[in-house]
């Protein structure tokens, strides 16, 4: 970690330690994973836990995050914001690379406590969504879940909608939490399942 110059972002509690197409160094402190469509809101989603306007870069353009950005939160444990998959205008080849990447980050990190998948809860539930809570089921990765967006739709359209995600990515109540960047809402029970990640309670 000494090697390593970090960018301070907010303090001494949130820094950026750089991006990485490939080979991440170890780093030795727990570490969370975000994963999720080019445009399912994941850079917000990252922002809104960290209560800060300066880690994730947010775009208009789907696909910006093209590397493995890594942020150290509180010398604590650190976040990987994984390069986005789906819509991006880029080439397949990119793509390619993009999936080998994310592939050989998870199957990896021994200092990898939890996967967040972040889906847009106004979609039906996506294949690509499912591959990717698959593979790290079958990787016995801890799981978490966030349908984002949820200020978009009544309390009832969005409630019917978790309820359809659960069912349909085999998710529980635990492993699946209501969530938007723009209002916070969830944001307190994912800070308690990160924190029961950081500590090795959950079980993949």
């Amino acid at each position: 970690m000494s090697q390593i110059k970090k960018k301070l972002l907010a303090g001494s509690r949130l820094a950026f330690l750089g991006s990485y197409m490939e080979n991440p160094p170890r780093l030795r402190l727990p570490e969370i994973a975000f994963a999720g469509r080019s445009n399912v809101g994941k850079s917000s989603a990252i922002n809104r836990i960290l209560d800060s306007t300066k880690a994730a870069r947010v775009s208009k353009t789907p696909g910006r995050t093209q590397a493995i950005n890594l942020f150290e939160v509180e010398e604590r444990c650190v976040f990987a914001d994984l390069p986005g998959y789906g819509f991006a205008k880029v080439p397949e080849e990119v793509k390619k690379g993009w999936h080998a990447l994310i592939e050989g980050y998870l199957s990896e990190r021994e200092d990898l406590r939890l996967v967040v998948v972040l889906v847009d809860i106004r979609r039906k539930p996506q294949q690509l969504d499912a591959d990717m809570i698959w593979w790290v089921r079958q990787a016995r990765i801890p799981l978490l879940c966030l349908p984002t967006k949820m200020d978009k739709l009544t309390r009832n359209q969005a409630m019917s909608a978790v309820s359809k995600i659960r069912k349909n990515f085999g998710l529980s109540n635990e492993e699946c939490i209501p969530f938007s960047a723009q209002d916070g809402r969830g944001v307190p029970e994912v800070w308690d399942c990160l924190n029961r990640a950081i500590a090795g309670e959950l079980e993949g």
